[in-house]
């Protein structure tokens, strides 16, 4: 007896080119929407980080200025060593009462390039007048003006201005609310002084002036700002700290202090 033989066609399961196509256009088109949010929510993570880290060290200024008679540590530490303030300098000063070493104790080519002393958006880039992974950097900088001394800069127009004592005591601010304490300092030293003059310094110290801060967070429609931290113990994003009523000096080069006047910058 014959048997019958059944043929069963099989069909191709391959994709078609149209097919492949219409893949790669639907995930290309996924991916253009997806990216910018996830930048755009990465972004956003570091502002939260940088702001939480400068309001710890709000708290620890507010308790080391309660434990000493309402006066602040030095605005400049080792890094400058212009003076014996310098030995009293906030980045020395205030690091054990938070669990953390003191700046001074990290050997050279072993500073600290994350955690509490720096942003998380900090970066050394290129075209600086030191080394910064040999000697470290400062992504936030202390408000040189509150103890404008012998070894500070002169305000704006204002000879011998720097005459202010060289540590403030916090019961002298006029408006803490406004006065600037801490700010997030320039890394990129191509955009100095708002963006006008080459800063070859940036990051270097842990004290400084307007030319020295940073936009470096988005926020407000991709606007770029920074992060301050002020003598209330508040933290706010701003655009920039650049008065538009700054004489045009304060752009250039050796421009350091801003006018006296200023009290966002000067204490009283």
């Amino acid at each position: 007896m014959k048997q019958k033989v059944r043929h069963i066609s099989v069909e191709s399961s391959a994709f078609t080119l149209v097919e492949v196509l219409v893949v790669i256009s639907v995930i290309t088109l996924l991916m253009s929407i997806i990216l910018p949010i996830t930048r755009r929510a990465r972004m956003a993570a570091y502002l939260v980080i940088c702001q939480s880290q400068l309001r710890q060290w709000g708290v620890v200024f507010e308790g080391y200025s309660f434990a000493n008679d309402g006066f602040y540590p030095h605005i400049d530490g080792l890094d400058r060593a212009d003076g014996k303030a310098d030995n009293f300098g906030w980045v020395d000063m205030l690091p054990p009462l938070m669990r953390e070493k003191r700046w001074r104790d990290y050997p050279i080519w072993h500073k600290p390039t994350k955690g509490i002393y720096q942003c998380p958006m900090a970066k050394p880039g290129s075209g600086y007048s030191y080394n910064p992974l040999r000697n470290g950097y400062f992504s936030y900088a202390m408000n040189s003006c509150l103890e404008l001394d012998g070894s500070c800069w002169e305000p704006l127009n204002c000879p011998g201005g720097n005459n202010m004592p060289s540590f403030l005591n916090t019961t002298l601010i006029k408006a803490p609310s406004r006065v600037i304490l801490l700010f997030d300092q320039l890394l990129d030293p191509h955009k100095g002084y708002d963006g006008n003059q080459t800063y070859g310094d940036a990051g270097k110290y842990c004290g400084s002036y307007p030319k020295s801060f940073s936009a470096r967070h988005f926020r407000k429609k991709d606007k770029l700002g920074g992060s301050i931290l002020y003598c209330d113990y508040h933290v706010e994003w701003v655009e920039s700290v650049w008065n538009k009523n700054w004489p045009e000096e304060m752009k250039e080069e050796d421009a350091q202090a801003p006018p006296r006047n200023d009290l966002n910058w000067y204490p009283y």
